[in-house]
């Protein structure tokens, strides 16, 4: 803080909120059918290790293991020492065995209102041992590195499940990458086989995905051998002979059968990547059975699963994290049937995603703020028109969740009955790590709450001390877990030098975090998107908040710009909702002044933005997440960095020429 004595610390938004403790109880219903007790979080922490090894024997094993946890060489974990399971046998085989064939496992629906088709797990069993045999074929072998390059559509999932069964990690690269982003993954994990489509369908319009394999393949040299290609919007794609090779003549004709294997616990299941604060992504590994337990588990308890009546719909793409945990892994590990949808919230029409949730009699939604923001800039009109009284529970995932969107989405999607999971983790935890437990935990909007039942976390300070109920610094976590990384693909050094150095035996998150007076957990978003002003500490979530409470805004961006006073300044973008202004209108400076008045009433004059500008569109990455770094380099006057990732590059060209025209003191 300042060491100006006689200046008050700002009262931030977010601590205002703490005070006001606002929470949301879940239904008498839930709470007295939930899956887990309260008891549940006295029974991990009176035995960590057993607690784990109960939830273990929720998979089938085929070897079960000697030993919990091998911690004997931090930060390298084993879980489950010289067990041995299949993930894809654990995922559908099983649940086929159990007279559970005729479960739907997946509502496809895509983008063409009329494109959908449904698969049991009979049927899904079948699709999976056909591409094990094709790829067998194609020369694929337990070890052996696979990448997955497709649109949302059945045979992805059936693609990684395959490679599960053979014991081939994949590493799936999301389909709006660029093929020098694809190259460098294949090259990096060194694969040798490219699943891929002739394209998918995105906004009303087909996209090609092939192309950009063949530049990857030139790019990568001679590592790719086959690249087998789906059928999906009947492009003409250009061909190598001897090279690529069609699914439906690879995998149509091959066999139902096919012979699972057990693989050893620590046994690679997939590596992804995600990016790096060096520029150079980083290949996050993770294991077998550590993973499948910790994403089975936090999937039956965190969303409250019950498989013979919930139909659940995680909106993420299978190229990120959440698709593998919670579209892949985690429900088809619990017997859940669900939904996955190829397109856009807005495609054919705005009120598309509610519509299916309509449709399947959706029970259990899990989407992002992102997605939330947007949907609240709509207004509440479009939801309305759909009955959505199916749903019991709702998630939110990605990253904070502003208490405006939580009441939203608890209010007009949630028919203020659904509880909330507002769940904290990342690409490297695997598993959920921070969340609610419906019907055992309240919802406080802006909180995730405690940590679940056998994690470990603590919020510290910079000489890594815990600190107190109502106080601020770092999220850790303090004991190994089970779907936790094991190293950066081929850089163990790097694994250590990024997650353990800065506080060590604990494993740094990199995010910053409070403390309530109960003590529960208030994420603050990256440490890097922690502002420094004047002394102050200010989170730009809680500005985001605060600028996304005033009734005329939609959503906002918040960065920190070098500033020669006050070493770093506030400035904002936001978007406007539809409502503030008349067609055709730009924004007053009135309004920019009462917009930085609202963010000083809310949290103090020390949080006021230098600037705000009213944008039409944040740059955002097809993921949803907003790109930060890009507004920073705005901000200060600096060229733009990459933007390949993002979905609309043109995006900051708009940006950047509107930059002038803000409001600034």
């Amino acid at each position: 803080m300042s060491d100006d004595k006689s200046s008050e610390t700002p009262q931030t938004g977010l601590e205002n909120l703490m005070r006001e403790e606002r929470r949301f109880e879940p239904p008498a219903e839930l709470a007295q059918n939930a899956n887990v007790t309260a008891e549940v979080y006295d029974e991990a922490s009176a035995d960590r290790l057993a607690f784990w090894a109960k939830q273990a024997e929720r998979l089938h094993w085929t070897e079960p293991h000697q030993e919990v946890l091998d911690w004997s060489n931090p930060p390298f974990a084993k879980w489950f020492v010289g067990g041995k399971l299949n993930a894809a046998y654990n995922c559908v085989d099983r649940h086929v065995e159990a007279g559970n064939g005729d479960r739907v496992a997946l509502h496809w629906v895509g983008e063409p209102a009329d494109d959908t088709r449904s698969l049991t797990y009979a049927e899904l069993q079948d699709e999976v041992c056909r591409a094990s045999n094709a790829l067998t074929e194609l020369g694929v072998a337990a070890g052996d590195r696979v990448a997955i390059y497709m649109p949302m559509i059945p045979e992805t999932v059936v693609a990684m499940l395959a490679c599960a069964r053979l014991g081939a990690p994949h590493t799936v690269v999301f389909g709006g990458f660029s093929a020098d982003a694809l190259a460098s993954r294949v090259v990096d994990c060194g694969a040798k086989v490219i699943i891929t489509a002739d394209g998918g369908y995105r906004r009303g319009a087909a996209s090609a995905l092939k192309p950009a394999v063949d530049e990857a393949c030139e790019k990568a040299g001679d590592i790719v051998e086959k690249v087998l290609v789906v059928r999906r919007t009947e492009q003409d794609v250009e061909w190598t002979e001897g090279r690529d090779v069609w699914w439906h003549e690879a995998v149509g004709n091959q066999s139902t059968s096919h012979d699972a294997q057990g693989f050893d616990a620590e046994h690679p299941l997939y590596v992804m990547y995600t990016s790096g604060t060096t520029g150079k992504p980083k290949g996050i590994l993770h294991t077998t059975g550590g993973y499948l337990v910790g994403t089975s588990y936090t999937h039956w308890s965190v969303f409250d699963l019950k498989p013979e009546t919930d139909v659940y719909w995680c909106t993420a793409d299978v190229g990120w994290v959440t698709g593998h945990s919670y579209m892949v892994y985690g429900p088809l590990s619990n017997g859940a049937t669900q939904v996955m949808y190829e397109g856009t919230p807005d495609t054919p029409h705005k009120g598309r995603w509610w519509e299916i949730i309509q449709q399947y009699g959706v029970t259990i939604f899990y989407t992002a703020p992102t997605a939330i923001r947007t949907f609240m800039k709509q207004g509440e009109e479009i939801p309305n028109e759909f009955d959505m009284s199916s749903l019991r529970l709702l998630g939110s995932v990605g990253e904070s969740i502003n208490p405006e969107a939580y009441v939203w989405y608890h209010r007009v999607i949630g028919g203020d009955r659904c509880p909330i999971v507002d769940t904290w983790w990342q690409t490297e935890t695997g598993q959920i790590m921070v969340s609610p437990l419906p019907g055992v935990t309240a919802g406080k909007p802006g909180s995730a709450m405690k940590a679940l039942p056998g994690i470990s976390a603590a919020v510290v300070n910079d000489e890594a001390q815990a600190v107190g109920n109502g106080s601020g610094g770092y999220l850790v976590l303090t004991e190994p877990w089970p779907a936790m990384l094991r190293t950066i693909w081929g850089d163990d050094e790097r694994f250590k030098d990024t997650y353990w150095s800065r506080f060590p035996g604990k494993y740094f998150a990199g995010d910053g975090a409070k403390l309530d007076d109960d003590g529960d957990i208030w994420l603050l978003g990256r440490v890097d998107d922690v502002m420094n002003v004047s002394g102050h500490r200010l989170s730009t979530t809680e500005i985001e908040s605060a600028l996304v409470s005033h009734p005329k805004v939609a959503e906002a961006a918040v960065v920190g710009a070098t500033d020669d006073t006050t070493g770093q300044a506030v400035c904002a973008f936001v978007i406007l909702r539809e409502s503030a202004l008349k067609d055709g209108e730009e924004a007053p400076d009135s309004l920019i002044e009462e917009l930085r008045k609202h963010v000083q009433k809310e949290i103090g004059a020390i949080a006021k933005p230098r600037q705000i500008m009213v944008v039409q569109e944040l740059p955002k990455t097809r993921s949803g997440k907003i790109m930060r770094r890009l507004l920073r380099d705005v901000a200060e006057h600096r060229e733009v960095g990459d933007v390949t990732t993002l979905a609309d590059s043109s995006v900051m060209s708009l940006i950047e020429k509107g930059m002038s025209s803000s409001s600034e003191d």
